[in-house]
């Protein structure tokens, strides 16, 4: 690692100059003192050509070339989502840090073997589930975790739309699809909710407005005992969208979106006092009460409304304590893997038709 006046500097080699590689990796790190952006690689000449002049970096046409050199201290893999696992195993077998971008992996077992892969290289490995640093998602866990809502319920998470898409993100070949490609992010905030152990999976996917061969349409039911149940959709078939988050307690209840929130709900020790009652009530009335609510509301500040700026900032400051000051990790591959095996379970009861090349 590099030293500058501000304390040690990673350097950084990035794979891939498309969505991901330039307009979030690089859109971050080149703005951020503790990092520089060493070398970039891409197999297309142009985008190496602009990553050249814009960084002032090596660049390479393979990533093969990265491997040996002792000027690098991390490596972002925003390969296409196929090759992330073969990519980062070869990575970590020699010795390189790496960040690996989502979907993480197809199957648990590939989680596994990245794992092991780190392990035997004493290499730090970690995922780019940054939406885990999302401002409205850590309210929505400040809300709950406060007990005014009482016990949770129900949780239902839905990022939906209308739209339809061709890119190479349509096709199973490449890991491609709704629950691969956006899943990874409603995913992780969920499991964060629902706690550690494996939920039982249900699960219904289909093809709506895709050209391709994987689902553009899916929802999701997570349950297990003692756990709210989760309720997730992803669906681009979806013409009137309604919020983000939409959470169900005893006490009360939670709706928004990722720059609004609302919350309601009542104190036990301000509510009339209730017996239950088994005599049909008078007068054909139905139970009635004037509960006193209380509610809240909280918008995102204009500091965290550039939202892919604000979680990268989030997780590159928690990345590098862990670099330079051995920081447990926060994004667990570990963890990670139980998002895997979810979506892996997903597919096992969803088997998609796929198209010939």
């Amino acid at each position: 690692m590099a030293d500058s006046a501000g304390g040690r500097v990673i350097r950084v080699g990035i794979l891939g100059q498309g969505r991901s590689g330039y307009s979030i990796h690089c859109a971050h790190l080149k703005t951020d003192p503790k990092y520089r952006i060493t070398a970039v690689v891409d197999p297309l000449e142009e985008r190496r050509t602009n990553a050249a002049a814009e960084f002032g970096c090596r660049v390479h046409a393979d990533y093969r070339d990265l491997l040996g050199r002792d000027d690098l201290d991390l490596v972002v893999n925003a390969t296409p989502s196929h090759l992330h696992v073969p990519v980062t195993i070869d990575l970590l077998s020699h010795g390189i840090n790496v960040v690996c971008e989502k979907p993480l992996a197809r199957r648990a077992a590939d989680v596994d073997a990245m794992i092991l892969a780190g392990r035997a290289s004493g290499t730090l490995f970690t995922v780019f589930q940054q939406s885990r640093y999302a401002p409205y998602f850590a309210k929505v866990r400040e809300v709950i975790d406060s007990g005014v809502l009482g016990r949770v319920v129900m949780i239902k998470c839905s990022f939906n739309g209308f739209a339809r898409r061709w890119d190479w993100q349509t096709l199973q070949e490449n890991n491609g699809g709704n629950l691969l490609n956006t899943g990874p992010h409603p995913l992780d905030q969920a499991l964060q909710l629902f706690g550690p152990a494996m939920p039982h999976v249900t699960c219904f996917m289909d093809r709506a407005n895709t050209f391709g061969d994987a689902e553009d349409f899916v929802k999701l039911i997570l349950s297990g005992h003692g756990r709210p149940v989760i309720d997730l959709e992803i669906s681009s078939c979806d013409a009137y969208p309604l919020h983000t988050y939409h959470v169900h307690g005893t006490l009360g209840g939670l709706t928004g979106s990722t720059s609004e929130l609302k919350w309601k709900y009542y104190k036990p020790d301000e509510a009339p006092a209730q017996q239950l009652l088994r005599e049909p009530l008078p007068k054909q009335a139905y139970c009635s009460e004037q509960l006193p609510l209380h509610e809240e509301t909280w918008t995102v500040s204009s500091a965290q409304s550039g939202l892919f700026q604000t979680m990268s900032e989030a997780f590159y400051g928690d990345l590098y304590r862990s670099l330079t000051e051995g920081a447990p990790l926060v994004i667990k591959p570990e963890r990670i893997r139980q998002q895997i095996a979810v979506i892996e379970e997903c597919h096992r009861q969803c088997p998609l038709s796929r198209l010939e090349p």
